[in-house]
């Protein structure tokens, strides 16, 4: 799965599902992001934000999926652990 490889970036209220997804990466990507992981009920179980360049986020096995967002999201949002992300 390619992701954001090679993408300059995320323009504002644009954003990326994967599914299924218990990790990703930050390796060779040129910009900074936010990652949402939720589980089966769209609970949010873990946030990554302002993530950058070249790192791993942790293994998250009841993730079903991750939202890859432009950093600041998280921030600006408030979103936090437990809060509900529906995705349609």
């Amino acid at each position: 799965m390619k992701g954001l490889l090679g993408k300059s970036g995320l323009e504002p209220g644009q954003a990326l599902v994967l599914k299924p997804a218990s990790s990703i990466h930050t390796f060779f990507m040129r910009f900074t992001m936010d990652a949402v992981f939720v589980d089966k009920d769209d609970s949010v179980i873990a946030l990554y934000p302002d993530m950058p360049p070249f790192r791993l986020s942790g293994l998250h096995f009841n993730a079903k999926a991750v939202i890859e967002l432009p950093a600041g999201v998280i921030r600006a949002t408030s979103t936090q652990i437990g809060d509900t992300i529906r995705i349609i």
